[in-house]
């Protein structure tokens, strides 16, 4: 079979967005000829897919910003109403994360670049350290991908999902599998990946974000799992328990510079999405709303300063839900809109803070709630340059409650996991605190705790779909994520 090998820069593949799971791009490609890319590249170009995707702050593809009230619109208040239909954010998730569904270099979305670069990686003649550091690499990316589909939507197409190629195009047609399934046999392959990997060598050169350094891949394995147990632990907390001990056992992330994500983003194409959204787009749609920031001058949080700018000496949020005119409120400073800002996926804060919760539910985690929630914060005040003294005034004012541990740590994590929607949602979900309004002018019955299914699955899936949603409760925001019990 002819192969033709195509040194594609990783800018040119992250500007093809447009495919969806179950396209009709296949129709063009000659299954007798199929094109090879560098797996290095498609890895590269899944890591700047999936970047992109969770840190962007567009209304047609993430809104999870709104889903925490951590800011608000000017003009235009769909989003914070949680209109999810007027511009489909639930199929543009869906597809951005999962994308093409044949193996062809018109495939950037994460899971799709990710397959390819694994099939790719077979024909490229590496030796087995760097090989399989590679396989590790792929793989652990993989599972952060899929448990982010499971954490937005629930039960998911996963053992079925993407086995489609040019060859083989497959059915449309793919049953939806049990979340709690899933996200037990990704907790698997990272255990799987993590053994893998061989320190001493390294992985791909092109990798975006540790450049290759497999101690770093191993702890972002390590905190995964590390995440994803914490969640598990009101639906099963035995087994969150085991999976969290071993996890920390295992080595986590120790400071910021373990972070799986970007200490700092480059200029141009791929600068931080956050600035594309809100400076270089040239509009003035967003703002911090009042929600939190009335919550972090109620606190006299250290923090505003480094996140927001000020009106007539105070920090003002604009009204949740509303529309608010732009200059008349606090904005967005330079270190979280600015080009080459800082974006994090995983970061030391938020497995302190899983960590601090961890404790608090009985695991052992090396040290004891109470002194690991004044770590917890320290690490998010760090992360923006304030000192240890000004976090441990903000302590002391703010102390851990044992009582109600709950509201201590979502309410803290809240604001530590600020510009970090996913990761600030599924604190919330799971503690469930802070506690949301539902604006007057929302959409939907409640503030969402899932995202709805895409209504592309409607149309090529249905029957399975369709089951999916009967089991799960409905296919609505309200319905609870299986790990969302209270």
């Amino acid at each position: 079979m002819k192969k033709i090998f195509l040194i594609i820069g990783l800018a040119s593949l992250s500007l093809t967005f447009t495919s969806c799971e179950r396209d009709i791009t296949s129709l063009n490609e000659d299954p007798k000829h199929p094109t090879e890319v560098p797996s290095g590249v498609l890895f590269a170009s899944a890591e700047h897919a999936l970047l992109d995707q969770l840190l962007s702050a567009n209304v047609n593809r993430n809104i999870t910003r709104f889903f925490t009230q951590q800011w608000s619109e000017t003009t235009y208040t769909d989003e914070t109403n949680y209109d999810m239909v007027t511009r489909p954010i639930p199929r543009n998730h869906y597809n951005r994360m999962m994308a093409s569904a044949s193996a062809t270099i018109n495939s950037p979305g994460v899971l799709s670049a990710l397959r390819d670069a694994r099939r790719f990686l077979e024909s490229e003649g590496l030796d087995p350290v760097t090989k399989n550091n590679n396989i590790a690499m792929i793989e652990l990316v993989n599972v952060y991908a899929w448990a982010n589909l499971v954490d937005t939507y629930g039960d998911i197409p996963y053992f079925g999902a993407l086995k489609a190629t040019a060859e083989n195009p497959g059915s449309a047609e793919i049953p939806y599998d049990d979340a709690k399934t899933v996200y037990l046999d990704l907790i698997k392959r990272i255990d799987a990946a993590v053994a893998m990997i061989n320190t001493s060598g390294s992985g791909y050169d092109k990798d975006l974000i540790y450049k290759g350094d497999m101690t770093k891949w191993k702890k972002m394995g390590n905190s995964l799992k590390f995440r994803m147990a914490v969640t598990l632990a009101d639906s099963d907390p035995a087994l969150a328990k085991t999976y969290a001990e071993a996890a920390y056992n295992a080595g986590l992330f120790t400071d910021k510079l373990d972070n799986f994500g970007l200490q700092t983003f480059p200029s141009g194409l791929l600068s931080n999405p956050v600035y594309q959204d809100v400076i270089q787009s040239g509009r003035n749609d967003f703002i911090p709303s009042d929600v939190l920031v009335d919550f972090m001058n109620n606190t006299s949080d250290p923090r505003r300063a480094a996140w927001f700018t000020t009106v007539n000496g105070n920090y003002v949020g604009g009204v949740y839900g509303d529309q608010n005119i732009f200059s008349s409120y606090s904005h967005f400073t330079n270190l979280i809109s600015g080009e080459n800002a800082q974006g994090f996926l995983l970061d030391f804060s938020e497995i302190q803070f899983l960590r601090t919760e961890a404790a608090a539910r009985g695991f052992s985690v090396g040290d004891t709630a109470a002194n690991l929630y004044q770590s917890a914060i320290k690490a998010s005040m760090a992360e923006y340059g304030i000192t240890e003294a000004t976090a441990n005034t903000f302590i002391a004012a703010n102390p851990y409650n044992a009582a109600n541990w709950k509201k201590s740590v979502g309410e803290q994590a809240w604001i530590a996991m600020f510009n970090k929607g996913f990761q600030a949602w599924n604190f919330a979900r799971r503690l469930d605190f802070p506690v949301f309004v539902n604006p007057g002018g929302s959409v939907v019955e409640s503030v969402p705790v899932r995202m709805k299914y895409s209504d592309q699955e409607y149309l090529l899936n249905a029957k399975n779909v369709n089951a999916a949603a009967s089991k799960i409760g409905g296919d609505k925001v309200s319905t609870k994520i299986f790990w969302d019990k209270f």
